[in-house]
């Protein structure tokens, strides 16, 4: 198989997407793609999908999978605007998803919300195999950032969302709801480290440290020897003090709010109210 790789980045929310794609079958899918949203106006475009979209068309690709790797609280996920150019395609995320529901059906008082993850059409355990056409996806459970983060190896490239970043810039922050340092720590260094030195990683977010320019791909080794809040080396203990006094720090994403809304419910918007409209809500504190 010759595996083709293509990234699309949102500078907005930093945001890396990606189309994985077996040249030869043409067989693909897509992992983590951005719907754009912008908070002072309600404005929402499709911006950001519309190459994705493209790329899929010029290269006659048949995407199987929209494969989440988290609820994410930067960006709202395009998953289901897909449906309507690619009618057979699932969108796909790990099935802790429903403690995620559990936690944010209390906070926006989301009255119609069963969290049974019903809105995905598949829940993925840790360690399942998915098949799209000829590609072969093996899940693998990495929480921390989020109780529900999952992150996905095709032949010998994981799609980590945001558990772990380049090298320059560390892992994902654990301060979310049911987000733990402890198990962040266990996830990246029992699981990603465990995979073989050569195994591509391809991240969910480039900061771009210090103005660099973008990147988006290292390695298993590449991180277990530079990542510079987590090497091999690094102790348990050592990384949970840092990663919890780095997160008390953090402000919270500008989108966090409209973004778990329609991310839990796997890309759908609320539904319209008596007067035609869509609302989101933004809980006072």
């Amino acid at each position: 198989m010759k595996l083709q790789i293509q990234h699309f980045f949102d500078p907005a929310t930093s945001t890396l997407t990606y189309v994985v794609a077996d040249q030869q079958t043409r067989d693909a899918v897509i992992i983590d793609p951005v719907w754009d949203y912008d908070p002072a106006s309600g404005k929402m475009s499709t911006d950001s999908m519309q190459p994705v979209l493209a790329f899929i068309q010029e290269h006659k690709l048949n995407p199987h999978y929209v494969l989440e790797t988290h609820a994410h609280a930067d960006h709202l996920s395009s998953s289901q605007l897909f449906k309507n150019y690619f009618p057979q395609i699932k969108i796909a995320i790990g099935e802790r998803i429903v403690e995620v529901q559990k936690i944010f059906k209390d906070v926006f008082n989301m009255k119609g919300l069963e969290p049974t993850g019903c809105e995905f059409d598949l829940l993925l355990k840790d360690g399942q195999e998915l098949q799209a056409g000829s590609l072969k996806i093996k899940t693998i459970f990495t929480p921390g950032h989020t109780p529900a983060c999952a992150s996905y190896l095709i032949e010998d490239a994981l799609f980590a969302g945001d558990a772990i970043f380049m090298p320059d810039y560390g892992t994902g922050r654990c301060d979310f709801p049911a987000g733990s340092a402890e198990d962040l720590y266990d996830s990246v260094k029992n699981k990603i480290y465990a995979l073989p030195d050569k195994t591509r990683i391809f991240v969910g977010h480039d900061y771009q440290p210090h103005g660099r320019s973008l990147e988006f791909q290292t390695t298993v080794g590449e991180e277990k020897k530079t990542n510079i809040q987590l090497k091999e080396t690094t102790t348990r203990e050592d990384f949970i003090r840092f990663r919890k006094e780095r997160d008390a720090t953090l402000a919270a994403p500008k989108l966090l709010l409209p973004s778990i809304q329609v991310n839990i419910r796997a890309g759908h918007l609320p539904e319209a109210e008596d007067n035609g409209q869509r609302y989101l809500k933004l809980p006072l504190r």
